[in-house]
């Protein structure tokens, strides 16, 4: 199957597990033409084809409770019950049991390609290097969240002075276009069940946003509360990716037991609801892209933090966690870096095929 019918069969299995916005598909191609990094973040049902196929030595590695989908896109902020700035991996849509070299390799992937893109001033060999020592160290100290509550030695850890939330947020928001009546999917009760509850009066309004998810039915509750505004963002859940080869379309409790179990403090406001992943949208609760972070950093801190960072992750499998050291131990000093090289060649021979279409 080549890259041309791996994206109409995946399609097609998506329609079939929700109603889809189809103008956010032909969105998601026309930016998936622009560059490498983009395809890549929009093709993780590619991936579940390319990985065994390229890795299968690595595909046999001790399985446990992964993101999935994970890119150096994939991590942002939160305010957690005590209202402290956090940071970390904030999107789980394709989480499933898989070997914990997924999403080594898929990290380690896309700091080849954002590299190359002149995103990461890191070199590569490096990066791999201090991705896996980070990862190793923090399971074996058990991990610890990144709570930044605005103090700047916590921000140092994670080689940046400081996140900027981003500007007019909350006119951009407002600016989206209103869903019309009828064309909400009957999200209205579950937004309403969201917010908080003086709030009486809401629009909804329709967000595109991230690049896999893109297509899936993405809606937001935007309403005043006490001299301010409050937003709460409701996406359409579909299977994991991992579940198209198998043509599975029900539901999994995957994404609200990896939040769960993992090592962190948590977003209160995100979970599952209905069928509908729910997040409170603010300044700053939200995915950071590597592209907007401020150039004066140090990269090889921030990869430093996202190998702890997936380890804080991984370690909500607890009882995964011996053998994924031992077989660690076993590999190569090169594994890491020999393995992300060789997907990321052939993601972008994809991608210069897909480019063609």
């Amino acid at each position: 199957m080549n890259i041309h019918q791996a994206t109409t069969s995946f399609e097609k299995w998506t329609r079939e597990c929700t109603p889809v916005i189809e103008s956010d598909f032909r969105f998601k191609h026309e930016r998936m033409r622009t560059t490498l990094f983009y395809f890549f973040r929009g093709t993780f049902y590619r991936w579940t084809q390319l990985f065994p196929e390229i890795c299968g030595g690595l595909f046999r590695a001790p399985k446990l409770l992964a993101v999935g989908d994970l890119h150096v896109g994939s991590f942002g902020t939160w305010r957690d019950f005590e209202g402290r700035l956090n940071w970390g991996i904030d999107d789980f849509d394709d989480s499933f049991p898989l070997p914990y070299t997924n999403d080594l390799v898929r990290l380690a992937a896309s700091v080849r390609i954002a590299i190359d893109g002149e995103n990461l001033s890191v070199g590569f060999k490096d990066g791999c290097d201090i991705i896996l020592e980070a990862y190793r160290q923090s399971l074996r100290d058990g991990g610890k969240p990144f709570v930044l509550a605005e103090a700047a030695s916590h921000m140092e850890k994670l080689g940046i002075e400081r996140i900027k939330p981003p500007k007019g947020f909350w006119d951009k928001l407002n600016h989206l276009p209103t869903v019309p009546k009828g064309h909400d999917l009957h999200v209205k009760p579950v937004l309403q069940e969201a917010l908080p509850k003086p709030i009486r009066d809401f629009k909804i309004v329709h967000r595109r946003a991230g690049m896999g998810s893109l297509g899936q039915p993405r809606f937001v509750a935007i309403g005043e509360c006490e001299g301010g505004f409050v937003a709460r963002e409701a996406k359409k859940m579909v299977p994991s990716a991992c579940r198209w080869p198998q043509d599975r379309k029900s539901l999994d409790p995957y994404y609200q037991q990896i939040m769960s179990n993992a090592v962190r403090s948590p977003d209160p406001f995100q979970c599952i609801l209905k069928g509908w992943v729910i997040r409170r949208l603010s300044p700053d609760s939200n995915p950071i892209e590597i592209t907007e972070l401020p150039r004066q950093r140090d990269d090889e801190l921030l990869l430093h933090a996202m190998g702890e960072e997936t380890a804080n992750v991984h370690l909500g499998s607890k009882r995964k966690i011996r053998a994924v050291l031992r077989h660690l131990q076993r590999q190569k000093a090169n594994w890491l870096r020999s393995a992300a090289k060789d997907l990321a060649k052939a993601i972008e021979k994809d991608w210069r095929e897909y480019r063609k279409s």
